[in-house]
């Protein structure tokens, strides 16, 4: 990102505050990023987060039960909803509900599509390497987070590495290094 010249910051911290504002919000309107960030922390109630949260656990749910013709169609599926758990902690800073709703995804497909997750062969692989690099990451995340939050997930987490370990995807998460118990 380009720098300001000292010359022209002085310049424009030295404009009228009606020119400034009007600056200030022609910029703010162009980045749409920063403009759901602002949305979030200046306009949405201190539920908002814990809303947000419940939307995408909705979102997660649904999907992830239904009939898929292919494991492919699944796994275009998880992506689309690991990229909308990406772009939620993008806008509200929300490490813990990153790494919560990606177990909670995970989970879920070894729960609710077994026999997607049951045999590694062609038409799985892709599936289930997805899976397994998932899971090594939410691992690494949560890692990263407060212990205090190891305690509320470590349930959740040891559940899917249960489910990893019992599915096709146990020598992909052994080339990965995914344990087999988390220790909060």
């Amino acid at each position: 990102m380009p720098t300001l010249s000292p010359d022209l910051r002085k310049a424009l911290l030295n404009l009228p505050q009606k020119e400034k504002d009007q600056l200030l919000t022609r910029l703010v309107s162009q980045n749409v990023v920063l403009t759901e960030q602002l949305a979030f922390r200046l306009l949405e109630g201190p539920n908002a987060l814990e809303d947000r949260r419940q939307a995408l656990r909705t979102q997660i749910d649904d999907p992830v039960r239904g009939f898929h013709q292919t494991p492919n169609d699944l796994l275009v599926i998880v992506r689309q909803l690991q990229a909308r758990i990406g772009y939620h902690a993008k806008i509200t800073g929300d490490a813990f509900g990153e790494v919560e709703l990606t177990v909670r995804l995970l989970g879920r497909v070894f729960e609710h599509q077994p026999a997607a997750v049951a045999r590694l062969h062609g038409p799985t692989q892709l599936l289930l390497q997805h899976l397994a690099r998932r899971t090594h990451e939410a691992l690494r995340q949560a890692d990263k987070l407060h212990p205090d939050y190891h305690v509320e997930l470590a349930p959740s987490i040891n559940e899917l590495l249960t489910r990893v370990w019992q599915s096709a995807a146990a020598p992909l998460a052994r080339e990965l290094g995914v344990p087999q118990q988390w220790n909060a």
